[in-house]
């Protein structure tokens, strides 16, 4: 049976002084934010996910969003090497996570980079964004990686957003959805679905037909359940003004072994 367990790691103090790439900064509610990040894990618990929380770390101001930190493929956990400095020191406590769930854990070593939020993974397909956060030699490690175990490796260009996972991610049945605007080249996926909305272009599968969405894409959500999907809502409009969106403030572990 495929697991459900998910990584999540709390809001710090430091959180309104996280990185912004590709917007302006505004200013963010902590407190509003630690409310929305429980009602997000709320979520996943109410839909069968059993939510492992990462020791935080209060000096690192993203990392809140663990899904960075580790990438999963099976039972094998690869530790990123993020790639902005300040990223750095997050990865020790999700590393120690993966570890006692009994995971192989694998590493991104200099000078390779690699975000998990640059890496989608569709079966055994791992599309991986080659961007701002990611570079060759994070792309060729992950090959390394994960090639051997049966993964088919395919890099995309990123360089509209700050992550892969900010411009596309996938509906259960492989299909890729994406708010054209951000996506450098929609014809990279073999289905590929237009979304009205960017925050429209996140979903985190819960299972079933259901999918997590921010609240901040409406049509978005109206255009999925026309098709047959279930959109379940939470509102992260604080994690969005730092780049945040639904997929990267968890880490979900499917495919545990028993």
């Amino acid at each position: 049976m495929p697991s459900k367990k998910a990584l999540v790691r709390r809001p710090g103090p430091r959180l309104a002084d996280g990185l912004v790439t590709h917007i302006e900064r505004e200013k963010v509610d902590v407190d509003l934010a630690v409310e929305q990040w429980e009602a997000y894990v709320e979520a996943l618990g109410t839909h069968g996910w059993q939510t492992i929380e990462v020791d935080p770390e209060d000096d690192c101001p993203d990392a809140v969003f663990v899904e960075d930190t580790v990438v999963m493929y099976r039972n094998v956990a690869l530790i990123t090497r993020p790639g902005a400095d300040s990223r750095r020191e997050e990865t020790a406590g999700v590393e120690e996570a993966v570890a006692r769930l009994g995971c192989s854990v694998n590493w991104i070593w200099e000078p390779g980079t690699l975000d998990g939020g640059d890496v989608l993974k569709i079966d055994d397909t791992i599309y991986v964004g080659r961007g701002g956060r990611t570079n060759a030699a994070g792309v060729q490690q992950l090959r390394a990686a994960f090639e051997p175990l049966g993964a088919r490796i395919v890099a995309v260009p990123v360089s509209k957003v700050l992550h892969l996972k900010s411009a596309v991610t996938a509906l259960p049945d492989g299909t890729v959805i994406g708010h054209i605007p951000k996506v450098d080249r929609p014809s990279l996926f073999p289905r590929f679905l237009s979304v009205p909305e960017e925050s429209g272009a996140h979903v985190v599968q819960l299972g079933g037909e259901k999918l997590l969405m921010a609240a901040s894409a409406p049509k978005s959500a109206e255009l999925l359940a026309d098709l047959g999907f279930e959109p379940v809502v939470v509102d992260i409009s604080e994690f969005e003004k730092l780049e945040g969106c639904v997929t990267c403030l968890s880490v979900r572990l499917r495919d545990l072994y028993a």
